[in-house]
């Protein structure tokens, strides 16, 4: 198992793994394909992390975002995205996902890393994660 930074090769990959998150939606390619590409560069204001099996294949991701807070005194971070193919799960793939994005984190200066997932929460509060807020949102 490897994990690291996603490459343009990639971006089928984890456009398969995307439409297993998706429940309330349909990924557009396109706006993926742009999202994907602007997330690779270099100056992003995130990062995609791919694990890939020892035969090559990617089997999960994530996808985090970087920006300045005044709250966090300086970089924090908020982790977007995890998905792990339905047949690896169980593998510990998410947690080794999320202890590399932690690192990741950590290499640019980031304060504070948050997640929001309410059906996933036992899994983070299982990584030492804390929930202390609601997250709310407005669809446009």
């Amino acid at each position: 198992m490897t994990i690291r930074s996603a490459r343009p090769g990639d971006a089928d990959a984890v456009f398969a793994l995307l439409q297993q998150l998706a429940e309330s939606y349909l990924p557009d390619r396109a706006a993926f394909d742009e999202t994907f590409a602007s997330f690779i560069a270099e100056g992003s204001n995130g990062f995609i992390l791919v694990e890939e099996s020892d035969e090559g294949v990617v089997r999960g991701y994530t996808l985090t975002t970087v920006s300045r807070l005044l709250h966090t005194n300086g970089p924090g971070a908020q982790l977007q995205e995890l998905v792990v193919e339905e047949s690896a799960r169980g593998q510990r793939i998410g947690a080794s996902l999320v202890t590399a994005t932690e690192d990741e984190c950590r290499s640019r200066g980031v304060r504070q890393l948050t997640v929001a997932s309410r059906r996933g929460a036992g899994f983070y509060e299982g990584l030492g994660y804390l929930s202390t807020a609601d997250f709310l949102k407005r669809v446009f």
